[in-house]
């Protein structure tokens, strides 16, 4: 299993959606106005549930802390929806960038630091809500880390989370099926890749193809590409295991994706959805 300072470097390195939109040093040569305008377009304009999943909750007046906070644009709507914001994050680099976009935007928060979400920076009892989305996930210590969770949210406080979903398209179709069989067949094929499927298989053909392939090693490498080192999908059941200073409130499922499966935005979401939203209240035992 990946170990944090693992985690970390890979996402120091390798910033979230950079892949996907160009990187902000090389392609936007350090515009980060631009580059935040992109990456916006991409994130919300592919993923637009999710700005509607933001709305099922009253973040106005709330103290908020998120944790893992990528390229800032979940930060930039709670603020604007009234929160009273303060973030963490394990890499610095999305530390920066964040302090950046909220400068430019002209957004004002309360505390902004790196830190570890086994080992949060903040108070007992500081936070009304503390939100993440799409990270926790990564996070293979869970369980320090909703300890840490529970000590800074007060005892009528909500933990929000976005978490891969076990029961979706995504996970039970595309990943343990069609994107295993498909390396299979690259593998094979004497054939130069170039991108993700060139780095699929060195990593198959470094550690074995029956290895690389087991679903307890795949799962990390078919979520968010190739060297992503960890990666876990969840139910309502393994977060109450992973969870268990928490009670669920409720959950519900949005985004129909699994790709190479040609089902992006098609009807199904609530019960095939590859993100799986969560409301957890502090439990109280007697």
């Amino acid at each position: 299993m990946a170990d944090e300072h693992e985690i970390q470097s890979h996402w120091q390195k390798n910033p979230v959606g950079e892949n996907l939109v160009g990187s902000l040093g090389e392609d936007f040569l350090d515009d980060h106005a631009n580059f935040f305008d992109a990456y916006d377009k991409w994130y919300y304009g592919g993923q637009e549930h999710v700005l509607k999943a933001l709305d099922k909750f009253d973040w106005r007046d709330k103290r908020v802390l998120e944790i893992g906070l990528g390229q800032g644009s979940d930060a930039e709507q709670l603020i604007r929806r009234g929160a009273d914001w303060s973030g963490v994050d394990l890499t610095a680099e999305s530390i920066r960038r964040v302090g950046e976009r909220l400068r430019l935007r002209g957004l004002h928060y309360r505390k902004l630091v790196q830190g570890s979400a086994t080992a949060l920076p903040f108070n007992n009892g500081d936070f009304d809500i503390v939100f993440s989305h799409g990270v926790l996930h990564h996070v293979p210590d869970i369980l320090s880390a909703q300890t840490q969770i529970r000590r800074v949210l007060k005892e009528d406080g909500r933990l929000i989370i976005m978490m891969y979903a076990r029961w979706s398209l995504n996970y039970q179709v595309a990943i343990k099926f069609v994107r295993r069989l498909g390396l299979m067949v690259l593998y094979v094929l004497p054939i130069d890749f170039s991108g993700i499927y060139a780095a699929h298989k060195r990593n198959a053909q470094r550690v074995g193809l029956v290895n690389y392939l087991k679903i307890k090693n795949f799962i990390h490498r078919a979520t968010d590409g190739p060297d992503n080192p960890y990666a876990k999908v969840y139910d309502r059941s393994t977060l109450q295991r992973d969870f268990p200073d928490f009670e669920l409130v409720r959950t519900f499922k949005r985004y129909m994706h699994a790709p190479p499966l040609p089902i992006h935005g098609l009807p199904g979401e609530s019960v095939f959805g590859w993100h799986l939203w969560a409301e957890l209240k502090p439990r109280h035992d007697g």
